[in-house]
């Protein structure tokens, strides 16, 4: 014998496997986390959902995109909306509440596809897309459509429907 204790942690016989101590870790977090979700059963999903949300700083997820359009063929440099089908286009995508709808606008990055007045390709894809989201919104709800800018991604008007989840 050495001198060593008989329940000393460095005793060679007294040796468990590290990983059987890491795996016992990891089942008792689990379990407490399950204990943890069941006595909130009674508190609200979405409310927990976003303080952890918040908790680490993290950004609500984008809609997941379902259903996609364009309106093309607008004139360079202007934002005059040309015939399309979008309305009902739009109409039929986002009969389903727990939609929205991404308008992004976008112009080609050649010179005369600029706001005239400012001479900035943004403003013209934001007008752009203003124009579009002004027709939709005879067909979607105001508070379900979104407006982007995407300059230099074509001389049009990309539409996205996306599943957003329930409504709140």
């Amino acid at each position: 014998m050495t001198g060593l204790a008989a329940d000393d942690p460095f005793e060679e016989g007294a040796r468990r496997p590290l990983w059987l101590i890491t795996l016992a870790d990891l089942m008792l977090l689990l379990v407490g986390f399950f204990v943890f979700l069941q006595a909130n059963r009674a508190l609200d999903g979405r409310a927990i959902a976003e303080g952890l949300r918040q908790g680490f700083d993290a950004e609500r997820a984008a809609p997941m995109a379902v259903d996609a359009g364009v309106i093309a063929g607008f004139a360079p440099g202007s934002a005059a909306l040309p015939s399309n089908d979008a309305l009902a286009w739009a109409r039929e995508a986002a009969r389903d509440p727990r939609t929205t709808l991404r308008v992004i606008g976008g112009t080609d990055g050649s010179p005369a596809d600029v706001d005239r007045a400012t001479g900035s390709a943004a403003i013209l894809a934001a007008d752009r897309a203003r124009a579009a989201a002004a027709l939709l919104a005879r067909a979607v709800p105001a508070d379900r459509i979104a407006i982007e800018t995407r300059p230099g991604a074509g001389r049009a008007v990309q539409l996205q429907i996306g599943f957003a989840g329930d409504p709140k």
